[in-house]
């Protein structure tokens, strides 16, 4: 889920955080041999015709009438006009970059007509503003006032097959609204097994009933099929309060029942979802922890590989122009004055690697840019820049670009710190770097690793290279998996290609921090760990 929203100047603001639900009708189909693999994007105006980039949704295989699992939450301000325009794009490769793919309309619009409307639909409009078909967008907006979740463990039993000898399931649940069934949450798919066992998922009371425990829920299990034209095994109508009854010991038990089989002679049923877990927990938010005393410590790793090229050549990335500026210092400015007001002693550690290092000029992918080994802080961003620019002439620029070293470095120290059993300490890498990765399997792992820590790691691409590597780790619609198998637990990713925001630094640190509040508060809620001054917290109790 993205989460955030652009800062608003002047006086005292007071925002209502509300949640967007997308979906699309009679979308352009684009693709010759199968239908559009659409995606939704959202943009928000900062000034005049200044957008930046907030978040995106997860990309529909097949499939012109997409229901987009994940939402949007973003600050409301009754008193101001905040812009937004939600893109919808075809799919066509895996480069972040949407300008290479399929445009199927937009629609352009303010928070405040949403609000208003709760449930807008609108035409979507190509460049040319001439309507994109008969497409259309549904945006579902709601006020986030229950910080509530349901966390499930699920399995399946004796479902159909649905080709051959087997069925590739995943399941959807749906939430009983106004406008009909609207969905809350897709599992992930399990490939061939007609006895799956999902993994464990949350989610918000808000959208799956409301907060009403006996309000109409809706889960439908799917046979998965690539072309988009999934195979419904069969449904089930249900309340939280009766999925509330599972246990490890004594399953709550839904039959699937398909309705086309309902008239088949000696039909009972497609299969049983089985309910083994779904408790219902209170959520401390992101404020919460940083009021209630949790430090966000960050860290900075800095790229000085020889491709970036001589910093004495104003071809040079690294080369620092007559204003004092380059990708790489505006990156640090940008994200750095936002997250400097989040760390109490405002000191960081800031790291190079891929240099040749004096005095022993070996190769280092890992060394205190103010090469104090002992002491790697900086104070402040004023002293991360500084340490920058006096080391810059003392290295030679070299390579390989190997991203594991530094991420195992923090690493270290977030293990360390959830070793206490507090939510006292998070941490946050940024890496700012102009290449492709050397060491992509190590780095996969320890990434992977990294996810079960209090830790998020954020990639600034700088230059015009190819970052597609660099678009596989920021995992948004599929986990990340190490190359022995072993899956991420969260997505820790985030990766933004400087190039896309133009010099705009406001743009640039609002798009690369808007995943990590939800991020830092999903990690310290699914271990129950409390503010370390849960009293100064304004969330609830695990208690209650």
């Amino acid at each position: 889920m993205a989460l955030g929203g652009a800062p608003m100047p002047g006086a005292t603001h007071w925002a209502t955080k509300v949640e967007l639900t997308i979906s699309c009708d009679n979308l352009m189909d684009m693709d010759i041999f199968s239908k559009s693999d659409p995606l939704c994007a959202l943009y928000i105006n900062t000034s005049g015709s200044h957008w930046y980039e907030f978040g995106r949704t997860e990309m529909i295989l097949n499939c012109l009438n997409p229901k987009f699992a994940k939402r949007f939450v973003i600050d409301y301000y009754f008193e101001m006009v905040q812009r937004l325009k939600f893109c919808v794009y075809d799919i066509d490769n895996n480069t972040y970059d949407l300008s290479d793919d399929d445009f199927l309309g937009e629609l352009e619009c303010t928070l405040g007509q949403i609000v208003s409307n709760r449930h807008m639909t609108r035409s979507l409009l190509l460049k040319d503003r001439r309507p994109a078909g008969r497409g259309t967008i549904t945006i579902c907006a709601e006020e986030i006032t229950d910080t509530r979740v349901a966390n499930f463990e699920v399995s399946g039993r004796r479902l159909d097959k649905k080709f051959l000898w087997w069925s590739d399931p995943f399941l959807e649940f749906f939430s009983q609204t106004e406008a009909g069934w609207q969905l809350a949450h897709r599992t992930e798919v399990i490939n061939n097994n007609l006895n799956p066992t999902w993994r464990p998922f949350r989610i918000s009371l808000r959208s799956l009933c409301g907060g009403d425990v006996e309000k109409p829920i809706k889960v439908d299990c799917y046979d998965h099929h690539v072309s988009g034209s999934h195979d419904l095994i069969g449904s089930f109508k249900t309340t939280l309060a009766e999925l509330q009854m599972g246990t490890h010991l004594t399953p709550a038990e839904f039959e699937c029942i398909n309705p086309k089989k309902l008239k088949k002679k000696g039909y009972q049923n497609s299969g049983v979802i089985c309910i083994k877990r779904c408790q219902v927990e209170k959520e401390f938010t992101f404020l919460d922890y940083i009021m209630g005393g949790c430090q966000i410590n960050f860290t900075i790793a800095i790229d000085f590989t020889g491709s970036n090229g001589d910093p004495r050549s104003p071809q040079s990335l690294h080369y620092i122009n007559l204003e004092g500026y380059n990708e790489y210092l505006t990156a640090i400015w940008a994200v750095g004055n936002v997250i400097q007001d989040y760390d109490s002693n405002k000191k960081f550690p800031v790291f190079g690697f891929g240099a040749q290092v004096p005095p022993s000029w070996h190769v280092s992918h890992e060394f205190p840019v103010n090469f104090n080994p002992e002491n790697p802080f900086c104070e402040g961003i004023e002293g991360v820049v500084q340490a920058y620019q006096q080391c810059l002439p003392q290295l030679k620029l070299w390579g390989p670009t190997n991203f594991s070293p530094i991420i195992n470095h923090v690493a270290c120290f977030a293990r360390q710190a959830l070793r206490q059993n507090m939510a006292s300490q998070y941490f946050v890498l940024l890496i700012i770097t102009d290449g492709v990765i050397t060491d992509m399997d190590h780095t996969r792992t320890a990434i992977v690793e990294a996810s079960r820590l209090p830790m998020s790691i954020i990639i600034v691409g700088v230059g015009g290279a190819d970052f597609s590597a660099m678009e596989f780790l920021d995992s948004d619609d599929r986990l990340l998996r190490a190359p022995n198998g072993d899956v991420a637990s969260r997505d820790i990713v985030q990766f933004v290609p400087f190039r896309s925001f133009q010099g705009n630094s406001v743009a640039l640190a609002q798009s690369v921090l808007a995943e990590l509040p939800d991020q830092v508060a999903s990690f310290f809620n699914s271990y129950k760990l409390k503010p370390p001054n849960v009293f100064n917290a304004s969330g609830p109790s695990w208690r209650d």
